[in-house]
């Protein structure tokens, strides 16, 4: 297997466990191992992908730019990159989509007031921003797979929000939107 193929495929494994451990398998395997069991295996599974991801992108080595990002692709990556650490940061506080989270309480505050799902649209602008300024065909497939697992994961998760948590989680959907300062 080639390097190319090791990164293709461990990208494609880590888009897919998360989708599949996150949603199918979820309740299955937490009822036959218990929450934190689950949560552990989760994340040794994730962990290891991203380290395969990480591997076989420097393995690859160098390769030929796709194109050229001028200035501005550099500033307006600069400026993403400031709003992605922000929405980060912020989404570790008060977040009601984080597992064991008690659910939303009262009205979006923070980086809540801009997204409901602050943590996925940093990932997804990280990932975005790179693969506008780093332009070769590894980082393609590296950062199309976090950005794939961003968009469709913030999704997915409000779609299995709304069937755990029902009338609370639909509240909290018509006071925040989706997509970043979309509400209005």
């Amino acid at each position: 297997m080639t390097p190319q193929m090791g990164l293709f495929f461990s990208a494609i494994a880590f888009v897919g466990t998360h989708f599949l451990l996150s949603h199918p398998l979820r309740e299955p395997l937490v009822r036959r191992l218990g929450e934190r069991a689950f949560q552990g295996i989760y994340s040794l599974v994730a962990i290891a992908l991203f380290v395969a991801m990480i591997w076989f992108y420097g393995v690859i080595g160098d390769e030929p730019q796709l194109w050229s990002p001028g200035p501005a692709a550099w500033i307006a990556g600069e400026l993403l990159m400031w709003l992605g650490s922000i929405l980060l940061v912020g989404s570790f506080v008060g977040n009601p989509a984080l597992p064991g989270a008690p659910g939303p309480r009262g009205g979006p505050k923070g980086v809540f007031a801009i997204t409901r799902h602050p943590m996925m649209w940093a990932f997804a602008l990280w990932a975005g921003v790179h693969l506008m300024v780093v332009a070769i065909p590894k980082a393609l497939v590296f950062d199309g797979a976090i950005l794939l697992l961003a968009g469709v994961g913030a999704g997915l998760q409000d779609r299995k929000k709304a069937g755990l948590m029902g009338e609370a989680w639909h509240e909290w959907t018509a006071q925040t939107a989706f997509w970043p300062f979309a509400r209005g």
